[in-house]
C-alpha cells in the first residue's frame, strides 16, 4: 500500500490548531509535528500536548517538549536549526514529572527512574502547567497499565529496559552525529533503524 506523503504533511499541516492553542509558535509546532510522523511507533500513539520554548530575546531554534500517550520528547535543536537532537523516553521510565515557576517562564524537569534529567526552561507558565496536568495524567494511565498486567497474571512488560537500551543507542548514535564521526545521512538512517524497533 502506498502512503501519499505529501498528503499526510498536508493534514498534519490542518491539524496542528490543538497544539497551538496556549500561544506556541504554530510554525515551529508544525515543523515539529512533521518530525514526531515519522517517529510515533503505532496508529495507537498519538501527540497530546506541546510546549514550545519562549526565550525574552529572539530565538529563532526554540527548544521543546512533546507528550504522546506513550512517550515524552523531548527536542532541542541543533546545527543553529537545521536538525533536531530527541531525547525520547516512554511513560513507563518516568520517575516524576515537575517544573518551576520564574519571572520569564517555567522550567520543566522530567527525572527518569535510572536518576536521568532532561530539563527545558522558558517554557511559557500556562503551557508549562497544562504539560504538567496532562503528562500527569499520561504518567497515572502508565502505572495502571502495568498494574493492570500485573493484575491479569501476565508478566510486566520489559518496556522499561527496552526503551532504556534503545535510548543509550540513540544518545550514542547522536554523540557520534556531534563529534562529526558520522555523517548526517549515517545518523539518519541508523537512527530510522533504531526506532523501528518500537
Amino acid at each position: 500500500m502506498m502512503i501519499n506523503l505529501s498528503y499526510l504533511r498536508s493534514e498534519m499541516t490542518m491539524n496542528i490548531d490543538p497544539y497551538i492553542s496556549d500561544g506556541q509558535d504554530p510554525a515551529v509546532v508544525e515543523r515539529l509535528l512533521l518530525k514526531l510522523q515519522d517517529m510515533l511507533a503505532s496508529e495507537e500513539e498519538e501527540v497530546i500536548y506541546i510546549a514550545v520554548q519562549k526565550k525574552p530575546a529572539v530565538n529563532l531554534f526554540p527548544d521543546s517538549i512533546a507528550l504522546t500517550n506513550t512517550r515524552v520528547f523531548v527536542c532541542k535543536s541543533t546545527k543553529l536549526g537545521m536538525a533536531t537532537a530527541f531525547d525520547i523516553i516512554p511513560w513507563q521510565a518516568v520517575e516524576n514529572l515537575s517544573f518551576k515557576e520564574g519571572i520569564l517562564g517555567a522550567q520543566v524537569t522530567l527525572v527518569q527512574r535510572n536518576g536521568t534529567e532532561a530539563t527545558v526552561g522558558y517554557i511559557p507558565k500556562n503551557q508549562a502547567r497544562k504539560m504538567y496536568k496532562t503528562g500527569m495524567e499520561a504518567l497515572r494511565a502508565s502505572a495502571l497499565r502495568i498494574e493492570k498486567a500485573g493484575a491479569d497474571g501476565s508478566a510486566l512488560p520489559p518496556v522499561t529496559d527496552a526503551a532504556d537500551e534503545l535510548t543509550r543507542k540513540l544518545e550514542k548514535l547522536k554523540t557520534l552525529f556531534e563529534r562529526q564521526l558520522i555523517t548526517e545521512a549515517e545518523y539518519e538512517q541508523k537512527k530510522m533503524e533504531l526506532l523501528s524497533q518500537l
